[in-house]
């Protein structure tokens, strides 16, 4: 019988890093098309209201939100005044255009979301609730009826 004997020191092979740029690029390209930057600039003044009774939203991706305040920038209060108006995305509307927005809003989410689609109301403190019940109206009108009003939370609860 044989003996089984190690035959020389063996050395451990040396690991191929060849693919690992191609690898490395793979998860960023991943990572890339997963994430979602969603960012809009705000042309109007949103202090949240303070509220008690607060709540988070489960799924971000099927909120569309409309900012309601004053215009922040001298040109825009040169050229709009300084009443409060509503933002869509990136562009001062009227209450009339809301119901257009919410119409691309839903067509650009899958069909079986469109059902949950919240709409966030983000307004300044100072706004009036005359605003607030026409753009309301036009929601409805929309047929938008999951109405969200963001807040923060208050901070001393005194009764």
């Amino acid at each position: 019988m044989g003996k089984f004997s190690k035959a020389g020191g063996r050395e451990m092979p040396e690991l191929n890093t060849s693919s690992l740029p191609d690898l490395v690029f793979a998860i960023l390209f991943f990572f890339m098309m997963v994430t979602s930057m969603r960012e809009v600039t705000l042309k109007v003044q949103v202090r949240a209201p303070q509220a008690t009774e607060i709540s988070k939203l489960e799924k971000k991706s099927l909120v569309t939100f409309i900012y309601v305040g004053r215009p922040i920038s001298p040109e825009l209060v040169a050229k709009m005044g300084s009443e409060t108006r509503i933002q869509l995305n990136d562009q001062i509307a009227e209450t009339s255009e809301v119901g257009n927005y919410i119409a691309q809003e839903k067509a650009s989410m899958k069909e079986e979301d469109q059902p949950y689609m919240t709409t966030s109301i983000k307004a300044d403190s100072e706004t009036t609730m005359g605003v607030i019940t026409d753009l309301k109206q036009a929601l409805r009108e929309a047929y938008a009826l999951k109405i969200n009003y963001s807040a923060v939370p208050r901070l001393s609860t005194q009764r």
